[in-house]
C-alpha cells in the first residue's frame, strides 16, 4: 500500500512506545526478514518485547536464516487488525475499494542468546501467553528436565536490538470525520470488530 505520510501515527515517544508494545503483546507473532547469502529468507516466530528496545525471539536450530542472524541487521514485521474498505460505505460516490491495517516494522541488529537467555525468554513467552487463558497457566517446571534439553537443543533463541520503528495505521485518516465514521461502521458491520476499534481510537 501507498506510504501516505497520513498514516504514519504521530504521538508523543511515551505514548508510541506503549503502543508498540501493545500491538506486539496482543498479536504476539511476527516475521522476521534478512538477506541472506542464498537470498532473501523469512521465518515466522512468537515475539516478545522486552523493553522499547529489544524484541526477543526464537527460530528452530535447522531454519535456514538461524545460522545467519547473528550480528545481521534483519526486520521484524508485525501484522495487526486489518479490513476490507467498501466503495459502498462512502457518501461520496466517486470512491474505490481500499484495506485498512495496522502493521510495525522493527529494523535492528540480532544477537544470539546464551542458554540461559533462551531459557528466560521461553519462560517470560509462555507465562505472557498463558496469562490470556482461564485456569491454571502451564510452566516449564512441567516437562521432565530431560525432554526439555532435549527441545531446548533444536532451537536458537536471538534478541534484536530495534534501531528504527516504522508504525503504519491506515485507518482512514485522508477522509473525512463523516466519512470515517460510515467506514467504521461498516467495518463493524462486515465483522472487522478490530480494526474498526483501533479507528474510534486512533483515527482523531
Amino acid at each position: 500500500m501507498h506510504p501516505n505520510p497520513a498514516f504514519r501515527h504521530k504521538a508523543p515517544d511515551d505514548e508510541t512506545a506503549r503502543l508498540y508494545a501493545s500491538l506486539i503483546a496482543e498479536v504476539g507473532f511476527g516475521m522476521v526478514f534478512l538477506t541472506t547469502p542464498d537470498g532473501p529468507r523469512v521465518a515466522h516466530t512468537p515475539l516478545y518485547l522486552r523493553d522499547a528496545g529489544r524484541v526477543g525471539f526464537h527460530l528452530a536450530r535447522g531454519n535456514a536464516l538461524t545460522r545467519h542472524l547473528e550480528s545481521g541487521q534483519a526486520l521484524i514485521v508485525v501484522n495487526g487488525p486489518d479490513g476490507y474498505v467498501s466503495p459502498r460505505w462512502y457518501q461520496d460516490a466517486d470512491q474505490v475499494p481500499t484495506w485498512n491495517y495496522c502493521a510495525l516494522e522493527c529494523e535492528g541488529t540480532v544477537r544470539r542468546l546464551d542458554h540461559d537467555g533462551l531459557i528466560d525468554l521461553l519462560a517470560v513467552l509462555s507465562a505472557h501467553n498463558e496469562a490470556r487463558l482461564d485456569g491454571a497457566p502451564w510452566t516449564m517446571d512441567k516437562v521432565a528436565p530431560a525432554t526439555m534439553s532435549r527441545l531446548t537443543e533444536a532451537i536458537v533463541g536471538f534478541e534484536m536490538d530495534v534501531i528504527a520503528w516504522r508504525p503504519t495505521f491506515k485507518l482512514s485518516q485522508n477522509k473525512r470525520v463523516e466519512e470515517r465514521e460510515r467506514v467504521t461502521a461498516g467495518l463493524e458491520a462486515s465483522g472487522a470488530g478490530a480494526i474498526a476499534a483501533l479507528m474510534r481510537a486512533l483515527a482523531r
